[in-house]
């Protein structure tokens, strides 16, 4: 009798391929998910961040000289400005022949006016004017022959002073035509439009054909070879702005920077505003800068004295109190000194704070007093000032 050996079954055999796969799949599952909850757990900091030191840039505070400086707001006017238009007639326009921009010298025609009424009136006066001349020759010949016929007894002296009487009344005529035409030839005069001085035409108010009365104007002449900045300053700084005070300028309309003088100041305050008139005279004879815009007077007044110079980010300011950072030895302590000035995006304090402090100008909004620092120290750039130079000639 022969025996049959049997062979083992295999694992897959048993019991079958998707159990296999199923927990195949489930443990690379939870080996995945261990390796991901080390790799977070490793990623946790367990040093608190207060105890870290915090990253800020300081700047030692610098040595230097403050004066207050007054600032005031000016008015660029032209040294003379003409508004043209007829002063005796109203009249239609019957040409402009300018435009904004455009240079005239003094005596060119700027506009004419349609005047013939005017020009027929003043023909008839004319022609009223030469024959009462002519009747008052007559009337003053015929007069002296009477006067020569008095002696011989032909005429009476009645008649003569009569005759006398008629020629001096025509003669007042005369005087009176000759006056009323003058009067005319100035309203003739008046329909052709010049420009009184050598200048720009600032702005055409009119068109050809607008009706026109007297006192309207048809364009605006302006003369801007010297201009005049004008401002109104404070009373308390009436002593701050005496004449030949040197001022600096900065023409809003172009950019430039110029230095100037004070030329003259009111010697009494405005009634209503109690402010001071002062007027600074500013070559311009290439026109480079015009009329009508602002500019930006700024002054020093006192004498200059010590001061510590910091950016302006590098303190909170109240009032004329300056909160500043200090770090010494890793430490950021908060300090308080009396602001003398800003200018320029800097300010001036009073020296009492020392001048090795290093104060904290970014990351200043996230410290508190004590807190340990890593301080990052920026420095001024090779040939940079504490503030920008200002040219002109004064």
């Amino acid at each position: 009798m022969s025996t049959e050996r049997k062979t083992p079954k295999s694992i897959v055999q048993r019991f079958g391929l998707v159990p296999i796969i199923l927990v195949g799949g489930g443990a690379l599952v939870l080996i995945l998910g261990g390796l991901l909850l080390h790799h977070a757990m490793a990623g946790v900091n367990d040093v608190a961040l207060t105890s870290r030191p915090k990253a800020v840039t300081v700047m030692q505070v610098r040595s230097t000289t403050y004066r207050p400086m007054r600032r005031y707001v000016g008015t660029i006017e032209p040294w003379v400005s003409a508004n043209i238009g007829p002063q005796l007639v109203s009249a239609y326009v019957e040409t402009v022949l300018v435009r904004p921009g455009d240079r005239v010298k003094r005596g060119q025609v700027l506009a004419t006016l349609d005047c013939r009424n005017t020009n027929a009136l003043q023909k008839q006066i004319r022609m009223q004017a030469r024959a009462l001349a002519q009747t008052q020759a007559a009337l003053e010949s015929e007069a002296k022959r009477v006067t020569s016929l008095v002696d011989g007894g032909f005429v009476s002296e009645n008649e003569v002073e009569q005759k006398s009487a008629e020629s001096a009344s025509k003669q007042a005529q005369v005087l009176a035509l000759q006056a009323q035409l003058l009067g005319t030839d100035l309203q003739v005069a008046d329909c052709i439009l010049r420009a009184p001085f050598d200048g720009d035409i600032g702005d055409r108010l009119v068109d050809p054909g607008a009706f026109l009365k007297p006192g309207a104007a048809v364009a605006t002449v302006v003369d801007r070879t010297t201009l005049r900045v004008t401002a109104s300053v404070p009373e308390s700084d009436f002593s701050a702005v005496s004449p030949q005070t040197p001022v600096t300028l900065r023409v809003l309309a172009t950019g430039q920077l110029l230095g100037a003088t004070i030329t003259r100041r009111a010697p009494q305050a405005d009634e209503n505003t109690r402010t001071i008139h002062l007027e600074i005279d500013v070559p311009n004879r290439e026109r480079l800068i015009p009329s009508g815009t602002t500019a930006d007077i700024s002054l020093e007044v006192g004498a200059p004295e010590p001061a510590l110079e910091i950016p302006l980010t590098a303190a909170s300011v109240r009032e004329d109190k300056a909160t500043i950072f200090e770090v010494k030895d890793g430490v950021a302590r908060k300090a308080v000194a009396k602001l003398l000035g800003e200018r320029q995006g800097r300010l001036y304090l009073d020296p009492a704070l020392g001048q090795d402090v290093m104060v904290v100008t970014e990351g200043r909004s996230s410290l508190e007093e004590g807190e340990k620092v890593e301080a990052k120290v920026e420095r001024l750039a090779p040939g940079e000032t504490s503030l920008p130079v200002v040219s002109g000639n004064r």
